[in-house]
């Protein structure tokens, strides 16, 4: 792991855990945010990434994986988690938004079902050149897919880094001054070059670059929408009195 991200700010460190396994270590206090990046850009690809979240009194952090292009910021896509911390016993908040070609606004909340603070959970991101696809320990949670034939943004054609990092979002002071997270990250995906993209190379399983969801998996999404979806902007009618954008009809 710690071939392919780069530690940037803060108090982030490379540890290893009771079982020997590398984990990085964000931390939060009353002086400085933290956070780290994958050292490769990537065109596509699945990421996987294990964290286990703040504890106990976390209202007012924001523990955030994000991927994002390093191009104009008006045409930059993104593909943005963030986990909205709460108070002693209050389930978290899984925020999700997406950006192409520098248009977002495209956001839908969670309320997670299980406590992502006791141990490790898996978050992913399946990016390919049909969807974008979310899923939390394997359950697909948010589906986006690629509507460019109907003039909706997608993104396509520019390279991605991976970001992590934990923050305030208010002037919350943080208990005992010092809290942090653990993360483990994993990424199988393309490496782009020359314009094109080179997939998998010495990684083996490159399923995840012609993946759509089956059945099993379509009801599993609308077994979280029904359940744990708290907002969705393609019902926000306060938002879009005008009527709701072109892609809510289908995703």
């Amino acid at each position: 792991m710690a071939d392919s991200i780069e530690l940037m700010w803060g108090n982030t460190q490379l540890l290893y855990n009771s079982d020997g396994h590398q984990i990085i270590s964000l931390t939060l206090d009353q002086w400085t945010t933290s956070a780290f990046r994958s050292k490769s850009q990537h065109l596509f690809g699945r990421f996987d990434i294990d964290i286990k979240l703040v504890p106990k009194e976390s209202a007012g952090t924001v523990t955030t994986i994000y991927m994002v292009t390093e191009g104009p910021w008006q045409y930059h896509d993104e593909i943005d988690l963030e986990f909205l911390g709460n108070t002693t016993g209050e389930p978290y908040t899984l925020h999700t938004n997406i950006y192409a070609n520098g248009k977002g606004g495209r956001e839908k909340q969670y309320r997670l079902w299980f406590d992502p603070t006791e141990d490790f959970n898996t978050y992913s991101i399946i990016w390919n050149p049909r969807m974008i696809l979310i899923l939390v320990n394997g359950i697909p949670i948010r589906r986006v897919k690629n509507q460019m034939k109907n003039d909706t943004p997608f993104p396509l054609f520019q390279p991605m880094r991976l970001y992590a990092s934990i923050w305030n979002a208010d002037q919350w002071a943080t208990q005992g001054g010092r809290i942090k997270t653990d993360w483990n990250y994993t990424a199988n995906a393309c490496v782009p070059y020359n314009k094109s993209w080179i997939c998998s190379q010495g990684s083996g399983d490159s399923s995840w670059f012609n993946q759509e969801l089956d059945e099993e998996g379509k009801q599993k999404l609308k077994d979280v929408d029904d359940k744990n979806k708290i907002y969705d902007y393609c019902t926000d009618s306060r938002r879009f009195p005008d009527g709701y954008p072109s892609e809510c009809a289908s995703q």
